[in-house]
C-alpha cells in the first residue's frame, strides 16, 4: 500500500549525491529516472500521482516510447520531486536556497583541482552532516588519481602525511559504511605512512582509531594495545591535548569492557586532565576531540561498567554539548541516552529520545547510524508487552524500512543484531 512506501521526494534527496542517478538527471533521461525510484520501492502509481501524468504515459517513458522533451515538463518534475535545476540543465528552481547549504560530497573533478588540505575539510565537512557511506568512494579515487601518483613520483613528507591523513579518513568512512575489513585494511596503511611522514602525532591518532575499530570488532586486548602504543607516539610529538584526550578515553573504554572499573576511571579522568590543558599546537590532519566527544565515550565506558547514574549524566551532556550541524553525532549521542535509559529501566524517557531518533534524516548516509539504532530496538524488544513499547516498535520498524530502501546502494547485508558497534562521535 502507497502509505508504507517511502516518500518519492526523500528517495530522490537521499541519491543526489550518487553518480547514477546525476548521470540519468545529466542526460535528461526522465524513464531512467522512474525506473530508479520504482526499484527503491516506489509504486507507478504514486510516481505518476507525484509528477502528475497518467500511469500510461510514465510507462511509455520508463519504455523508451516517448521521451520529456519540453522545458515546461522538466521544471514539473523537478518541482514534484526536490530535484535541483542546475542537476536538470534548469535555472535555480524558485524553492531553492538563495544561499547554498553546506558543501555536499565534492566530486573528483573538483578535487583534482583543489590542495590536498582544502579537500580533507571539505570531505569532514559533509561527513559530518550526510554520513561517510556515499562520501568513501570519493574519498578513495581522490587518494588514487590525486595522491597517489604524487607518492610514486617521490613525494616528499608532506604528500606521505596527506596520503597517511586522507587513507584514515577513507578507513572511518568504510567504518560508516559497514564495511570493517576495508576500514581496517586503511588503517593498516595509514600508520605506516604517517610514520613515513615523521608526523609521531598522526601516527598517534590513527592508533587511536585503530583501537575504536578493535573494540568494534570484539577484541579489546587489541583495543588496549593500539590506545597504549598511541600514547606512547603521542609522547614523542607535539602536546596536543586533544589526542591525548582521545587516546585515554580508548584506553578506558578498552578497560571498562575487560571489566577493570578501576583503572577504567583513571584513563577517563587522564582524558578529562588532558583536554583541559592548553595545546603547543595546532594539527592541521587530526579530527577535532572536544568534551562533547569525551561525555560521548564516558558515557559508554560507565555503561560498560554498570555504573548507569554516571552514565546518563554523562550521555545527557554529550547531547547537550553537541551541535545540531553535527548531524550523526547527535543522532548517535541520541542513541546512547536512549539506550541508557533501557538499562535504567526508564522506558519512558528511553521512548522520549526514541521518538526524536525517528525524525533523524532518513537519507542520513551512515550504516553506523542504521546498526545503533537497531541495537537500540533490539533492547527494547523483551519490554514489547509495555504498551508504549509496542507501539514505538510498529512505528520503528515503519521508519526502519523506509531508512532500508533510502540505504540500499550502500547497506550491506545484516549480520546477527548488529549490537557489536557502539556509539562514538566524531
Amino acid at each position: 500500500m502507497d502509505h508504507q512506501q517511502p516518500d518519492p521526494r526523500d528517495v530522490v534527496a537521499g541519491l543526489l549525491g550518487d553518480e547514477r542517478m546525476r548521470a540519468i538527471l545529466r542526460a535528461r533521461d526522465i524513464g531512467a529516472l522512474f525506473e530508479l525510484l520504482n526499484k527503491r520501492g516506489i509504486s507507478t502509481r504514486r510516481l505518476a500521482a507525484a509528477a502528475n501524468i497518467s500511469q500510461g504515459r510514465l510507462y511509455d517513458y520508463v519504455k523508451g516510447k516517448v521521451r520529456v522533451e519540453k522545458l515546461s515538463m522538466f521544471e514539473q518534475l523537478a518541482d514534484a520531486f526536490g530535484i535541483p535545476g542546475a542537476l536538470l540543465g534548469l535555472a535555480a528552481r524558485p524553492w531553492e536556497p538563495v544561499t547554498q547549504p553546506p558543501r555536499a560530497a565534492p566530486t573528483p573533478e573538483v578535487l583534482a583541482n583543489t590542495d590536498d588540505l582544502a579537500a580533507m575539510d571539505a570531505f569532514r565537512l559533509a561527513d559530518r552532516t550526510s554520513g561517510g557511506g556515499r562520501l568513501y568512494s570519493a574519498v578513495v579515487r581522490h587518494l588514487s588519481d590525486s595522491v597517489a601518483p604524487r607518492l610514486l613520483n617521490g613525494g616528499g613528507p608532506s604528500v606521505f602525511g596527506a596520503a597517511a591523513a586522507l587513507t584514515e579518513m577513507a578507513g572511518w568512512m568504510a567504518h560508516d559504511s559497514g564495511q570493517d575489513h576495508l576500514a581496517a585494511r586503511h588503517f593498516a596503511t595509514a600508520l605506516p605512512l604517517a610514520q613515513t611522514s615523521g608526523d609521531t602525532a598522526f601516527a598517534a591518532h590513527v592508533a587511536a582509531s585503530s583501537s575504536h575499530l578493535s573494540l568494534q570488532s570484539g577484541d579489546p586486548q587489541h583495543a588496549t594495545h593500539w590506545a597504549l602504543l598511541g600514547i606512547q607516539l603521542a609522547h614523542g610529538g607535539p602536546h596536543l591535548p586533544s589526542l591525548t584526550a582521545r587516546l585515554h578515553s580508548m584506553h578506558a573504554r578498552a578497560l571498562a569492557t575487560l571489566g577493570r572499573l578501576g583503572p577504567a576511571a583513571q584513563a577517563l579522568e587522564q582524558a578529562s586532565e588532558a583536554l583541559a590543558a592548553a595545546a603547543d599546537e595546532t594539527h592541521p590532519w587530526l579530527s577535532p576531540f572536544d568534551q562533547a566527544a569525551l561525555a560521548s565515550e564516558s558515557a559508554l565506558t560507565f555503561a560498560d561498567l554498570g555504573r548507569y547514574d554516571d552514565a546518563l549524566h554523562h550521555a545527557k551532556r554529550a547531547v547537550r554539548l553537541r551541535e545540531h550541524g553535527r548531524t550523526r553525532s547527535l543522532a548517535l549521542s541520541k542513541i546512547t541516552l536512549a539506550a541508557v535509559y533501557v538499562q535504567r529501566g526508564e522506558l519512558e524517557e528511553a521512548l522520549h529520545v526514541g521518538v526524536e531518533l525517528l525524525s533523524t534524516s532518513p537519507t542520513l548516509g551512515s550504516v553506523r547510524v542504521v546498526h545503533q539504532l537497531d541495537s537500540f530496538r533490539d533492547a527494547l524488544e523483551p519490554h514489547a508487552a509495555h504498551g508504549l513499547v509496542r507501539d514505538y516498535l510498529v512505528h520503528f520498524d515503519q521508519a526502519r524500512r523506509t531508512r532500508a530502501l533510502l540505504l540500499a546502494d550502500i547497506m550491506p547485508p545484516r549480520e546477527g543484531s548488529g549490537s557489536g558497534d557502539r556509539t562514538i562521535t566524531r
